[in-house]
């Protein structure tokens, strides 16, 4: 298995959370079915969004890591995207979960890390 930092994963993991989040805010954008236009991007973004996670999992990043790494960041954005964009508002006790997803998710990759190269030594 290759390791879970290989720099080819990590551009489409990226913009797979670019496309996620971009689907999601277009999403709030839409209103239901109040202004239709806005479900193409919603489509569309999550399609593409999926399918460059798919290519990250073939290019060897282990699928806890991918996902983990791309829900946490995904719902980091939303939040704070959503709060510039359409005014939601985030308290105290959301920002330190936040916060918390954000550790998690350095946690998750800091894990992946160690375990490749114990596998490595005692390969």
């Amino acid at each position: 298995m290759t390791a879970p930092s290989r720099p080819s994963a990590w551009p489409p993991l990226l913009i797979a959370i670019v496309l996620e989040v971009t689907a999601t805010l277009s999403l709030r954008a839409a209103e239901g079915f109040t202004h239709p236009l806005w479900l193409i991007p919603v489509v569309i973004g999550y399609t593409g969004s999926l399918w460059l996670l798919s290519i990250v999992l073939d290019r060897g990043m282990p699928v806890g890591v991918a996902y983990g790494i791309w829900a946490a960041i995904g719902v980091v954005l939303t939040a704070v995207m959503g709060t510039v964009l359409f005014g939601e508002l985030l308290g105290p006790v959301q920002i330190v979960g936040i916060g918390a997803i954000v550790v998690g998710v350095l946690l998750v990759e800091l894990g992946s890390h160690k375990r490749e190269t114990s596998a490595e030594v005692g390969a």
